[in-house]
């Protein structure tokens, strides 16, 4: 097994709403799909932004596009208007999403890319 970033085999959308982060996983290749749902969780989400303050996450799956949707509780500091920080939007945070550390086979194509 090869450890590689989420963002090589899928892209991400976010938005925000209150306190509530709305971020989405879609893969790049439908392939993917069952790879991607066992190891992008809840509750691996949910570690990811722990340290934003996220207190629940919600995953829901689409496997007709080969996405999933993750509603994240408590993600965005307060949300835009209470947030100390800078940037609290949530559309930013797709990065942090994407940066997820996944498992793949070594065999998987994208090992050979590099």
């Amino acid at each position: 097994m090869t450890r590689i970033a989420l963002h090589r085999l899928a892209h991400g959308r976010t938005g925000d709403k209150g306190n509530r982060l709305n971020a989405s996983v879609i893969a790049y290749d439908a392939a993917d799909w069952d790879l991607l749902v066992e190891q992008v969780t809840e509750d691996h989400v949910l570690q990811l932004f722990a340290h934003k303050g996220a207190s629940a996450v919600r995953r829901y799956l689409l496997p007709d596009m080969a996405a999933m949707n993750f509603v994240i509780e408590d993600a965005l500091e307060g949300g835009v208007n209470t947030a100390l920080c800078l940037d609290s939007h949530g559309k930013t945070l797709s990065f942090l999403l994407l940066a997820l550390q996944i498992m793949v086979p070594s065999e998987h194509p994208i090992t050979a890319a590099g």
